[in-house]
């Protein structure tokens, strides 16, 4: 996707956050990001044909351990796109901006009519490990990552 496409989706996606793209750098693929009270960061966007990730980063100390979660998320399995990107960002950064946990607020609102089923046995939980007992965790996390993302460890 070329730079200008990837700044669109940028505006668009801040016309539903507190977030504003204060800046776009074409050169260096990067844009910026500002909310109230103080928390930026930017993105770095990978080039059209290379492999490389997203990279997110602040140059405030408050809010570069916030992007912890933004960063973990773009380095696991599989390629994100610049709105998922922004969307783990955004997530990341709720507390500073005083703003409750998006995940709370849905679970309470769809499990209120809902009743507690139990899994069926035949098919594992999504994320459940499907490796022997006895493997070590990383292994087994390895192996379920391998079959379900194609990891290219």
């Amino acid at each position: 996707m070329d730079f200008q496409q990837l700044a669109d989706v940028a505006e668009k996606w801040c016309s539903n956050t507190p977030f504003e793209l204060i800046a776009t750098e074409e050169t260096e693929r990067r844009m910026d990001f500002y909310a109230d009270p103080g928390v930026s960061f930017y993105v770095l966007c990978p080039d059209n044909g290379c492999g490389d990730n997203f990279h997110v980063w602040s140059e405030s100390e408050d809010c570069l351990p916030f992007l912890q979660l933004a960063q973990d998320y773009i380095s696991s399995c599989g390629k994100k796109t610049l709105h998922e990107v922004l969307e783990k960002v955004f997530k990341s950064f709720r507390p500073l901006l005083g703003l409750p946990d998006a995940d709370d607020d849905a679970f309470e609102e769809y499990s209120a009519d809902v009743e507690e089923e139990e899994p069926e046995a035949d098919h594992p939980q999504m994320g459940a490990c499907r490796c022997k007992p006895d493997y070590l965790n990383v292994f087994c996390l390895i192996d379920w990552c391998r079959e379900e993302y194609s990891c290219a460890w």
